[in-house]
């Protein structure tokens, strides 16, 4: 499929062909999501810790007669029951178990994450900025006469250097490398913009570079 190239500068610019197995996909939308769930549970750290009832220190003398009191019977005060005791099924911390997900799901999820930002015309293919740009005044007019409010730019390195101070303080746009592309970012933010490089180098990790 073949994208108009965005430029800076106005003037207008040649078209960029892009695979059909990264932009026209049928979108499943339980992989995707089942992806963002794995992504979220990588996001935070696990480190709530509880003790249980065998790592508690104290006595193990029983604390009432078995019988003949005419209550349950009790072993031991370490016990979940009682205040003090250890915790039942409480948080481990770092033994906390993460989902595991293939790689080749991980990329078919992207592909068709793309393909829905295709499909709602919501994806753009900006030309490689060759250019420093310092001023965010220039760089947010660009993103005004575009309509691009609410933006994720995914550059390669070099365009990054050259845009990055006007666009970092730009609200509600957020700029990463083409290799921290993601799904959960595609999805919070409205219109994709990719620099020629990025879109390019993305398409051959999905469709060439080997697992």
């Amino acid at each position: 499929m073949k994208f108009p190239l965005l430029n800076i500068d106005g003037k207008k610019s040649e078209s960029i062909e892009v695979s059909d197995k990264v932009v026209k996909l049928k979108v499943n939308h339980k992989l995707i999501k089942f992806v963002i769930d794995w992504q979220l549970n990588h996001a935070k750290p696990r480190t709530a810790k509880t003790k249980q009832r065998n790592q508690i220190k104290g006595s193990t003398v029983k604390i009432v007669a078995q019988k003949g009191s005419g209550g349950a019977r009790h072993a031991s005060k370490k016990a979940p029951l009682f205040v003090g005791g250890g915790v039942a099924h409480g948080p481990k911390g770092a033994v906390y178990k993460v989902k595991k997900i293939n790689k080749k799901v991980r990329k078919l999820a992207l592909a068709q994450t793309l393909s829905k930002k295709n499909l709602d015309k919501n994806l753009y293919i900006l030309a490689d900025v060759k250019k420093e740009i310092k001023k965010t005044k220039e760089f947010n007019k660009f993103l005004e006469k575009n309509k691009l409010t609410n933006a994720l730019i995914i550059s390669d390195s070099d365009s990054l250097k050259n845009i990055n101070k006007s666009a970092r303080n730009i609200r509600n746009v957020k700029l990463i490398k083409q290799e921290g592309a993601n799904i959960y970012d595609l999805f919070k933010y409205k219109n994709v913009i990719m620099t020629s490089s990025s879109i390019k180098k993305i398409e051959d990790r999905i469709l060439n570079e080997k697992n």
